[in-house]
Formats: structure tokens, C-alpha cells, sequence
């Protein structure tokens, strides 16, 4: 499928997923969120793509937010607006997304791009990331769903409600990311991570995912007995001969 505002590469069981509108720092307006809709859609339904990454075009910003040029302008001309519930459904579809999902922070994630960020399984940033909830200061609220299960409550209240900018070094001290490295490796430690991600069993991968997912919220019995219902189902363990086919072969017993 051919697409205008972003761009889909693949290779060796990892997807690359870049923001292509590096002249408006990579806002999202309503094309580019049917297109990461769809794009998501079809990477779930590819067995060859074992993990995504994300990251934006350009070297200024991951994702400025929504392009809020787009919404005065249909705002002013009076036109239909897009439905709010229509607007984020991308971000849960990010953050609910079949596949181990990684985001290489290529600079400023604000607003928008901060839910996105949020949403991600996994995120690397560099020198140049910066982070930044901006809804309040819009008359708006986002994140709440999301951000206490990447920096625990008390943090998630401050930024929320301050809307005040994260740089890269308290982004990472606080575990909004994941790693932090320099921008010339940013690519490179995303796609060490996808493709250690890749290289394994990719059923119990996404298992483990929508184990994760399932839990939110759950008791902590009902989680262990939620796992061990999917290992006596759908993840029942592979075959020991197969499993461990390679260290048998290394390290087997004469």
C-alpha cells in the first residue's frame, strides 16, 4: 500500500514506521492517523513482521502532536470536525497492537506525540529527545490511561498537570525511556532490541504481550492463574525437542 504521510520499511521480521511530514515537525493530522491505522492493521496481519518500530522523518522531532493548523483551519471553515473518540482510537491501536511495538525518539515528542511515545511497548531517545504532556495547557486531557503505567502515579500527576518538558536524561532516571543513547546509535539500539524481539518465538512474544495487557488493573492471583490458564490453551509450551533444539545441539549431552 502506498501511503503520503508516513513510510513503511521491512526487513528481517522488523517493520520501520516513519512520520514523513518532517516540514511540520511531523504533526499528525487526519491523513496521517487513517494511515497509521491502516499501516498497523496490515503489519498484525503480516506473520513476517515480528516487531515495529517507530520514529519520525527528519532530524528536528519524532512528533510535534496533532497538527493543530489542520483543526483551526476546519475549526474556522466550519466543516465537520473529526470526532474525538475517532481522533485517538490510532493511539490505542498503537498501544493495543498485536506486535512488540519500539520507538526511536528522534527529538521532541509534544502532545500528541508524547501519547504516541506513551503507547509504545518499548522507547529509546538520545541527546535530542524531549517529552512533553501539553493537553492541559490546551484546555484538553489525554494520557491519563496510559502514562501512570510507564512512571507510576505521583510523576504521571506532575507532568500531566504541569505539562512541563521532560528532557532525555530525567526521561530515562524517571523510566519514560527505556534506553538513551546517542543519536547516531539511536536507530541501531532499536533495531538490536527489534531484532533480538524477532528472533524469537513470535507466539509467545505476543502472548506474553496480551498477558501484559490483560493484567492492567487485574489482582495479583488472577494474573498467575490468567497465565497459567494460557499455557494450558492457546501458549501451551512448544515441544521440549523443538524448544530447545538449538541448545541441545550446542550443549547436549554425549
Amino acid at each position: 500500500m502506498t501511503y503520503r504521510t508516513i513510510i513503511v520499511d521491512k526487513a528481517e521480521g522488523v517493520a520501520t514506521l516513519t512520520l514523513n511530514r518532517p516540514e511540520v515537525l511531523n504533526a499528525i493530522n487526519d491523513e496521517m492517523q487513517r494511515e497509521l491505522d491502516a499501516a498497523l492493521t496490515d503489519l498484525e496481519a503480516d506473520d513476517a513482521v515480528r516487531a515495529i518500530i517507530f520514529t519520525g522523518g527528519g532530524d528536528r522531532a519524532f512528533c510535534a502532536g496533532a497538527d493543530i493548523h489542520e483543526m483551526a483551519r476546519k475549526a474556522k471553515e466550519g466543516g465537520p470536525q473529526v470526532e474525538e473518540s475517532k481522533r485517538i482510537q490510532y493511539s490505542w491501536h498503537i498501544a493495543a497492537c498485536s506486535k512488540p511495538t519500539i520507538g526511536a525518539l528522534n527529538g521532541l515528542a509534544y502532545g500528541g506525540g508524547a501519547v504516541m511515545a506513551a503507547s509504545f511497548d518499548i522507547r529509546v531517545g538520545c541527546e535530542t529527545t524531549s517529552i512533553r504532556f501539553l493537553a492541559a495547557s490546551y484546555g484538553r486531557v489525554n494520557s491519563t490511561w496510559i502514562l501512570p503505567m510507564q512512571v507510576g502515579l505521583p510523576m504521571a500527576k506532575e507532568l500531566l498537570f504541569t505539562a512541563r518538558i521532560v528532557e532525555a536524561k530525567e526521561a530515562f532516571r524517571i523510566g519514560l525511556l527505556n534506553h538513551l543513547v546517542s543519536g547516531s546509535e539511536l536507530l541501531n539500539k532499536a533495531q538490536e532490541l527489534a531484532g533480538r524481539i524477532a528472533a524469537n518465538d513470535p507466539r509467545m512474544v505476543q502472548g506474553i504481550k496480551s498477558l501484559l495487557m490483560s493484567h492492567v488493573g487485574s489482582r495479583w492471583e488472577q494474573m498467575y492463574r490468567d497465565e497459567a490458564e494460557a499455557r494450558a490453551g492457546r501458549l501451551a509450551p512448544t515441544p521440549v525437542l523443538e524448544g530447545f533444539k538449538d541448545f541441545l545441539e550446542r550443549k547436549g549431552r554425549k
